[in-house]
């Protein structure tokens, strides 16, 4: 562990990560009493999303408005309330994750909903529906970057087994450290961050809803109703 710690970089990072979560928000349809068209609901709320004003005029909102906008609570201060397991925590903290592209994002999401939540369930044999609220979330942050070990220290990208990245994330947050990057594990070529500070999260914005549908033996991921953007085989999830 020692010598892992000895060879790896830094990133500077300022730029914004894509946060995928459940869209804990959407009880009822606003625009159903309009249009009967799914289609139309879509561009109803593309538009008001667009429309609506920019939350967070002060310069440090995790400081000054921390509870004024939901945006905030579901896309950047969730996991660091509710702790859960994950690859780089034990369950003592919390740790937020990031992608760096919406692949690399429903690939890894897709993955925990099947594997973590239908299959303990029972239900990876029906047919299942979730929504998904994709966020743009700006990070300014040092990151310790893990990229380069990878070949060295497989264990950083093993599918199951989190023993190893557990003792890497408990000594970045006993040390202080705000987070780091690595490649994905589900998405080849993609990075994932993961973020124990969340002071160096800002301006969560909604980019798009997403659906997932589990039929068969494939996941069917839309943004667009009735428009497939990704066509997941949950084979590759089971090897």
């Amino acid at each position: 562990m020692d010598n892992l710690f000895s060879h790896i970089t830094v990133a500077d990072i300022h730029h914004d990560l894509l946060r995928n979560i459940v869209s804990l928000n959407e009880s009822e349809n606003p625009f159903d009493d309009l249009s009967s068209n799914t289609e139309e609901w879509f561009l109803a709320r593309q538009v008001e999303s667009n429309t609506r004003p920019q939350p967070y005029a002060v310069a440090h909102p995790e400081i000054h408005r921390p509870f004024e906008d939901a945006q905030w609570l579901n896309a950047i201060h969730w996991p660091f309330k509710n702790r859960q397991a994950s690859r780089f925590s034990d369950g003592s903290f919390g740790v937020w994750y990031g992608s760096d592209r919406l692949e690399t994002s429903v690939l890894e999401s897709a993955y925990h909903w099947f594997r973590g939540l239908l299959c303990d369930a029972g239900f990876e044999h029906e047919e299942v529906t979730i929504d998904r609220t994709l966020y743009a979330v700006a990070c300014d942050a040092i990151l310790l970057d893990f990229r380069s070990a990878t070949d060295n220290y497989p264990n950083l990208l093993h599918k199951t087994d989190y023993t190893f990245t557990h003792s890497i994330g408990a000594r970045i947050h006993r040390e202080g450290h705000p987070g780091l990057l690595t490649f994905s594990v589900r998405h080849q070529g993609g990075i994932n961050y993961a973020i124990l500070n969340p002071n160096v999260l800002s301006n969560p914005r909604q980019q798009s809803q997403l659906s997932y549908r589990l039929y068969g033996q494939t996941i069917t991921v839309e943004e667009h109703p009735g428009m497939p953007r990704m066509e997941i085989e949950i084979d590759t999830f089971l090897s």
